[in-house]
């Protein structure tokens, strides 16, 4: 976590929830980190975990088994790249424009850029 940003801490909890989905360190209907054990492992009070869990769980990411925990739900990862692309296009991308124009920094050195990006990745 970035205790550096200006998010609210629940807000980076979530985020971190989104790594672990994404990199799909967490699987589709499998449980995940108890609330208990996400505050020990991040050091933080599990009233904001469970805050995250909470917000986690109105978005349909994951869902609780009474008496069991929580669980990723079946398409955890699908929602949360939809979550995730919408801040990316209104903030990051918002953001890098900005720094761009600054820098006089133009799309055809981005799409370049990007190109070899792709092709040193693959």
């Amino acid at each position: 976590m970035d205790f550096k940003t200006n998010k609210p801490i629940y807000q980076q909890i979530v985020d971190f929830c989104f790594g672990k989905i994404l990199t799909r360190e967490w699987q589709p209907e499998e449980r995940v980190v108890s609330v208990r054990e996400l505050s020990t492992q991040l050091a933080v009070n599990s009233r904001t975990v469970l805050k995250a869990y909470e917000y986690l769980q109105t978005e349909g990411i994951i869902y609780s088994e009474r008496g069991m925990g929580y669980y990723l739900s079946r398409d955890a990862v699908r929602r949360v790249m939809k979550i995730q692309k919408k801040e990316f296009f209104d903030n990051q991308l918002t953001e890098t424009f900005h720094v761009m124009d600054l820098l006089g920094v133009g799309i055809d050195e981005i799409t370049e850029r990007y190109n070899n990006y792709k092709k040193e990745s693959t």
